[in-house]
């Protein structure tokens, strides 16, 4: 096993992981150093998966992210998925927008490389600025700032939406 070929191949991994969880995030958080931390860590090069397993805790920049279990999927020499699980796996990332702040939980969060999608499946929630919206299956393309969830992702749920009205600034 070359160590590290393997290391570098993580890291890139990871810093794609960032990159796919932007959500309008802080520009300068993909330039930052990525950290991770497990109680353990397999890697097995034949099927080009590495696992983290207990209390797995990602920080690049303002993201953090949190599971219990996060699989990194190579094909190649490049990642194809992301996957992670946990009771449940959470995130959250600075914006762009007046300091505002993209938090995000699931049981199950996928990332998917090539079509930029992140899929957060069983008991799904997605907040900013005080609006959310809440399902069994939510999809987010950030390449297309698209967002979808319920039977057009799906879901088995009808889906719920939280919208706070527009602050009017006092004189």
């Amino acid at each position: 096993m070359n160590f590290n070929r393997t290391t570098a191949g993580v890291l890139s991994l990871l810093l794609l992981l960032g990159v796919s969880l932007r959500l309008q995030a802080l520009e300068g958080d993909r330039e930052q150093p990525m950290r991770l931390e497990a109680d353990s860590l397999s890697i097995d090069e034949g099927s080009g998966v590495v696992l983290y397993e207990g209390s797995v805790e990602i920080t690049q920049g303002s993201l953090k992210l949190w599971a219990d279990r996060l699989w990194i999927h190579r094909r190649q020499g490049k990642t194809e998925k992301i996957i992670g699980e946990g009771a449940p796996v959470r995130f959250r990332q600075l914006t762009d927008k007046e300091g505002g702040e993209v938090r995000g939980e699931a049981m199950r969060v996928e990332i998917i490389v090539e079509s930029d999608e992140l899929l957060m499946i069983d008991n799904a929630l997605l907040e900013q600025g005080g609006n959310s919206f809440r399902n069994d299956r939510i999809i987010y393309n950030r390449s297309k700032a698209m967002v979808r969830a319920g039977t057009s992702a799906q879901g088995k749920q009808r889906v719920q939406v939280v919208i706070e009205p527009k602050q009017q600034s006092t004189p």
